[in-house]
């Protein structure tokens, strides 16, 4: 089986075990993008607690997030870790979107995917990873997400060398897959549910993978 063959067989291999994870959690396109900069170097527990704060206050909303205090945010996001760092990463996304789309989220993700890529990039703090999600699971437009658990399975069934950037990783799926934002949602998904429960950073826990299956496992 060819490595494109393969990227599509560990997909069915996982989704016929976990089936639909229904990603990405969030009541609105704004709160996918806040749960997306929250969620860097923390668990999703840590973000709904700050997503809850900021909620409980109404502050789901460009116009009042544009507004409070880089400090105030700060605080209310604690929850999340790096809270500093974070507060400044959402004003700046804030600023860039009224700066460049008037505020107005789908003015944004009517630009070209890789334009707003690159747009997303330039915000200080935002990475591939984080404007990966902001467009796929913001604006349910077709990307491939990568992070640590796709790295991991992917070099423990030897598809990728050691040394791989974000980009060839991103490359492997889009040139594998049908270009479409649902099916690299639900991949993306079950990698991260397959990462959490069996592959894991240390004591890797193979016995019942649903990826056992793999002929290339490691």
């Amino acid at each position: 089986m060819n490595t494109s063959g393969r990227i599509n067989n560990l997909y069915k291999l996982l989704y016929k075990k976990y089936g639909s994870q229904d990603w990405w959690p969030g009541d609105s396109t704004l709160e996918c993008i806040l749960g997306a900069i929250l969620t860097q170097n923390t668990s999703w527990n840590n973000v709904e607690k700050a997503i809850y704060n900021l909620k409980s206050l109404n502050l789901i909303s460009v116009e009042k997030l544009n507004l409070v205090t880089t400090d105030e945010l700060a605080q209310l996001i604690r929850s999340s870790g790096y809270f500093n760092q974070k507060a400044i990463r959402i004003k700046n996304f804030v600023i860039f979107l009224c700066d460049s789309y008037d505020g107005n989220l789908e003015k944004m993700f009517e630009e070209e995917t890789y334009v707003l890529r690159n747009k997303l990039l330039s915000i200080k703090g935002i990475g591939p990873e984080t404007a990966d999600c902001i467009i796929l699971y913001g604006g349910n437009k077709p990307i491939f997400v990568i992070d640590a658990y796709t790295y991991r399975i992917l070099s423990r069934h030897s598809l990728i060398p050691e040394q791989t950037s974000y980009n060839e990783m991103q490359e492997l799926f889009m040139d594998s897959l049908k270009y479409d934002a649902k099916i690299f949602n639900e991949y993306h998904a079950l990698l991260v549910k397959a990462g959490k429960e069996h592959c894991k950073k240390r004591s890797p826990q193979c016995a019942g993978c649903p990826l056992e299956e793999d002929p290339h496992t490691v």
